[in-house]
């Protein structure tokens, strides 16, 4: 699901970047640093806006300073239940995996309807019911997520195709 939601960050400045543009430096830092990154929880697609940006402190040693940013992103972070469409990466024996933006669905044989049976046509393995749906890489697939799990940078998923209105997108 998608959410604007307010976050914060610190982010370090090198002393050579002192002056009068280091406001603009920590700026362009922020959206490098953060705009498309996978938290494991969420993924922040776009900066809105930047609310504040504190007063520099000096860390000790190192001459470098940090800031403390607070500002507005898009975020989408999906959850159990929720139905997503995605892009089918990779049919094995077992199921298939599912592109969903940054998460990575597995769709194991359990739960995908008992018509599609695993099928290996030449070099192209897909799950067929040899009448109308084809479930192969590059397929458009509807699933609905069963399950998540967050590591630091990457999310995971296990999704069900079994329910009514689920399944392969007809092209």
């Amino acid at each position: 699901m998608f959410f604007v939601k307010t976050l914060q960050d610190t982010l370090p400045l090198h002393p050579s970047y002192f002056g009068a543009h280091a406001r603009q430096y920590i700026t362009d830092l922020l959206y490098t640093r953060n705009e498309g990154r996978n938290t494991g929880v969420m993924i922040i697609l776009a900066i809105i806006d930047i609310d504040d940006i504190s007063e520099p402190k000096i860390i000790p040693g190192t001459g470098m300073a940090e800031y403390n940013v607070s500002y507005r992103a898009i975020i989408w972070r999906p959850y159990k239940g929720e139905v997503v469409d995605g892009l089918v990466s990779n049919v094995v024996g077992t199921g298939f995996f599912v592109d969903v933006g940054g998460l990575n669905v597995f769709v194991s044989k359990a739960m995908i309807p008992i018509e599609l049976k695993y099928t290996v046509e030449g070099s192209t393995p897909s799950f067929t019911d040899n009448i109308d749906q084809t479930i192969e890489r590059g397929s458009q697939v509807r699933l609905r997520i069963k399950g998540i799990r967050g590591e630091m940078g990457q999310m995971y998923a296990i999704g069900s195709i079994r329910e009514d209105f689920l399944g392969v997108l007809m092209q």
